[in-house]
């Protein structure tokens, strides 16, 4: 799954320790300390690395315990002071511009304190993320599954990001960083490094005194991520058994449920739709472990099948009216989501389909009101948009998620729309099949079948 997927070797004075032995050194002498009952190993793991259990390990056991002081970011580098001193010039939409001027920094120093943390990974050639796939490759292998345009605009922040600010900073500061080493591309493959490797501390929970003080902490940032060594050598699965734990002075592993000897040691990145998994990872959960999986159904999809068969101008005019005022409500270009068990964005749902099946006086009444009184409660919503609860909806708002969730099942562009997933499912059923395909090809295979079910089974569910 996570591809853990170091190589090359650790130039170390001549000595013929590889880069892992290197590294475990190093954990030794930075005081990170590693349970006896587990190891890491290249053998027996779903990647190239990962942890296995020497021993039976009960819930609650610590697996292993990282001080603050080995953790890779903004203010344990080497050049922390200068990033704090020039922090303002920093900002941007990612927030993550201070702890990539450090990797760049850390990643090709000769003489850093993470260098044997650093070297397991020689080039970045590993991270097969889909912005490294060429654009005619996402078009093709990921048509349908809105990767190819969250790598698009991934492409143009980071370019962005690079030219705008980091660019002016590494030239400014010739000791430190050379724009000839510290390219676009090192800082891409860094950016990727970041998704897939790093963690993000959570947000502390303070006892709030008044409302004003709630407010400021609403829009409190969140934590820059910060690489953790050893910690992300575990792979991912969503049914995970163990978990990161912050304490003030350390980070540590803790086993979350019984793993018996000889069985990996898998840490979660929360729940991640197969999708997320890909674009952010490089990886995918094969079918059908993935109990987060999601489709999204586009908003304007929705509005194309409300405008679908209109005959009068003044039809045509209503909707086109509701649909500009639910535009205002809900984010543009945003998406009703669909899990395994319904929709998991029900109140826009839910509101979406109320404005476009209202009358001409009822959406006048509507917008004379400023909205309605919330007559429905969310529990009874949630209910009413879950598998159970869809087949008993009204007969206008199951035809437009129906044709709604068949639109979007033709963008992936089989143009098969009723048995979309029959060759997928004879495809991924087919162990020897399977394996003739690239791993960029499985990945594709496994996000597209994950989706399309989910699409499906909506269909099948909103029937009239």
């Amino acid at each position: 799954f996570y591809p853990c997927d170091f190589c090359g070797q650790v130039d170390d004075g001549g000595s013929q320790l590889g880069p892992l032995e290197t590294f475990l050194q190093w954990c030794d002498r930075v005081g990170l300390v590693l349970s006896n009952k587990v190891y890491v190993s290249k053998e027996g793991t779903v990647s190239e690395y990962g942890m296995l259990a020497k021993d039976n390990i009960e819930e609650g056991e610590v697996l292993f315990t990282i001080p603050r002081s080995a953790l890779l970011h903004q203010g344990t580098t080497k050049v922390s002071a200068l990033l704090e001193k020039e922090k303002s010039s920093l900002e941007s939409p990612s927030g993550w511009v201070p702890l990539l001027l450090a990797l760049l920094y850390e990643y090709t120093s000769s003489q850093s304190h993470w260098k044997p943390y650093l070297s397991l990974w020689t080039d970045f050639k590993t991270l097969d993320h889909p912005m490294f796939w060429s654009k005619e490759e996402r078009g093709r292998l990921l048509r349908g599954t809105g990767i190819p345009e969250a790598v698009d605009r991934d492409l143009a922040n980071i370019r962005k990001e690079y030219t705008d600010v980091v660019l002016p900073f590494i030239t400014q500061h010739p000791d430190l960083w050379n724009p000839s080493t510290h390219t676009l591309e090192l800082y891409t493959q860094l950016v990727a490094f970041v998704m897939a490797y790093s963690f993000q501390e959570p947000q502390e929970e303070e006892e709030e005194e008044d409302d004003d003080e709630e407010e400021d902490e609403d829009e409190k940032a969140p934590n820059p991520p910060m690489m953790v060594p050893m910690a992300d050598m575990l792979n991912h699965v969503s049914n995970h058994n163990a978990n990161l734990e912050f304490t003030p002075d350390s980070l540590k592993m803790v086993c979350v449920r019984p793993i018996h000897k000889d069985e990996e040691v898998f840490n979660t990145y929360g729940q991640m739709a197969n999708w997320q998994l890909l674009h952010m990872y490089g990886f995918t959960e094969p079918y059908p472990s993935n109990s987060n999986d999601t489709a999204d159904i586009p908003h304007t999809n929705l509005y194309k099948v409300a405008t679908q068969g209109i005959q009068s101008d003044l039809d045509r005019q209503l909707v086109e009216e509701q649909w500009k005022m639910l535009c205002q409500m809900m984010q543009e270009k945003g998406a009703f989501v669909f899990g395994k068990q319904g929709c998991l964005t029900d109140m826009e749902l839910h509101t979406a389909l109320k404005v476009l099946c209202m009358s001409k006086e009822e959406f006048s009444e509507f917008k004379e009101n400023e909205g309605w009184e919330e007559d429905d409660e969310e529990d009874e919503i949630s209910l009413a948009f879950s598998s159970e609860g869809l087949p008993e909806l009204k007969a206008s708002w199951k035809k437009l998620i129906h044709e709604a969730a068949r639109l979007t099942l033709r963008s992936y562009g089989n143009g098969e729309e009723e048995g979309v997933t029959d060759s997928d499912r004879a495809l991924i059923e087919n162990k020897v099949a399977l394996a003739g395909l690239s791993t960029r090809q499985q990945n594709a295979l496994q996000v597209q079948y994950g989706q399309k079910r989910i699409l499906y089974r909506l269909m099948e569910l909103t029937k009239s």
